[in-house]
């Protein structure tokens, strides 16, 4: 981007979400914008935030726009301000549930992030920003470099993939792509607090957590104020028409994620190992189907039991994130460019902090942590034996809400 006399004005594409939120809150924190205009379907005061994201919105520098970004006819007020138009844009909007349909992707992910790529390169902003997926490896024998053919394993990743693409198409179009690990962090629900959900409930029901596949199964991680500095220093520094992969230097695999889960709440866990996972993959619905089940039971209770009648968060998980495929992402590429990461690695107090925060605000039923439960004589543990384990969705966070 060319360097600015003053400070830029910023649009923030889906910037109630999870990631905006924070760049948001990180924009503000760092006095780095003279204006910023957040895009949403969410409005913040229906977004769940915490104290501090609310605090952010409500600073006067941050402006708030109800849009519909999958319809191009609402483009022109979304990018139109006093005064010029808008320096640096941020593509942070998409559908991010797992499990949708072609043409709910086409036109929650394609569609939308193409409308906003066009509006931007008529508008000649200065710098745009597109959220990716780092979920474009089958393979765990190498780290994905961005050079790399990209191999999508979920519908999802498909979908960015071809938005990535596209983009190359759209003349005048300055931009960069970064692919995300798996992302963690303050207003998190897709990433790892899934895991902490579930690691809940099992200390709840009193049981072990059995999980498929190895400790091996590549889940590398990244936390969220580091994808916002992230996104900033390629805003700044980036090459137009570049990939940036963006990930810890942790090397963070299911059995580490596994390992802190089980230490925040003092629970046994272990692996069914691939020739029983493989075997379990005949009937992968099926299983997905019991999990399911197994889960919603207990954290219902819990929700009821604590008066939590609304809360986005729930051990829900579909069944292409249970399969065997990693998160494995090299990240040198944007290190070469002078960044450096805050959090080199995820820590169980980065977990700690998670469960903290959506507690204080009466998202997460308290009656989970206290290890009493009145459902474990309803829902028996499940022999590894059987053909469908209890908790393979310890893999289920090799995704990420923006």
């Amino acid at each position: 981007m060319a360097a600015c006399t003053e400070k830029p004005k910023v649009l923030v594409l889906g910037g109630t979400g999870f990631i905006g939120r924070n760049f948001v809150q990180f924009l503000i924190k760092n006095d780095l914008a003279s204006k910023i205009r957040v895009c949403d379907k969410v409005p913040p005061q229906m977004a769940w935030m915490n104290a501090s994201h609310k605090e952010c919105f409500a600073n006067p520098l941050v402006e708030f726009k109800h849009a519909n970004l999958i319809s191009a006819s609402s483009m022109a007020g979304v990018f139109t301000t006093a005064g010029g138009e808008f320096d640096l844009v941020i593509n942070l909007a998409a559908e991010t549930k797992y499990g949708q349909s072609d043409k709910v992707y086409s036109e929650g992910i394609v569609k939308l992030s193409l409308n906003c790529a066009r509006e931007a390169a008529k508008r000649d902003v200065g710098f745009y920003i597109e959220m990716s997926s780092g979920q474009m490896s089958t393979s765990d024998k190498k780290a994905m470099r961005e050079d790399m053919k990209a191999e999508p394993w979920t519908n999802l990743a498909n979908h960015k993939l071809e938005v990535e693409k596209e983009l190359q198409n759209i003349p005048g179009l300055k931009y960069s792509i970064i692919r995300p690990a798996i992302v963690y962090g303050l207003g998190d629900r897709h990433g790892l607090a899934p895991r902490l959900i579930i690691g809940a409930i099992y200390k709840y029901i009193q049981q072990k957590m059995k999980m498929l596949w190895t400790k091996q199964l590549r889940m590398n991680t990244v936390h969220v104020e580091d994808v916002c500095r992230a996104m900033w220093h390629v805003l700044l520094l980036g090459q137009s028409g570049h990939v940036y992969n963006v990930v810890d230097k942790g090397e963070t695999t299911q059995g580490m994620i596994s390992d802190l889960v089980a230490q925040v709440f003092g629970i046994p866990y272990e692996f069914l190992g691939s020739v029983k996972s493989n075997l379990v993959r005949v009937n992968m619905s099926g299983v997905v189907e019991d999990i399911n089940d197994k889960h919603m039971a207990p954290w219902a209770e819990a929700c009821t039991k604590d008066g939590i009648t609304n809360t986005p968060l729930n051990p829900f998980i579909d069944q292409e994130l249970l399969y065997n495929k990693p998160v494995y992402l090299d990240g040198s590429k944007l290190e070469e460019t002078g960044f450096t990461y805050d959090t080199p690695s995820l820590q169980v107090t980065h977990l700690q902090q998670i469960l903290d925060d959506y507690s204080k605000i009466h998202l997460f039923p308290q009656c989970l942590l206290s290890g009493k439960t009145t459902l474990s004589d309803q829902l028996p543990d499940l022999d590894i034996s059987d053909d469908l384990p209890p908790l393979e969705d310890l893999n289920i966070a090799n995704g990420n809400d923006s």
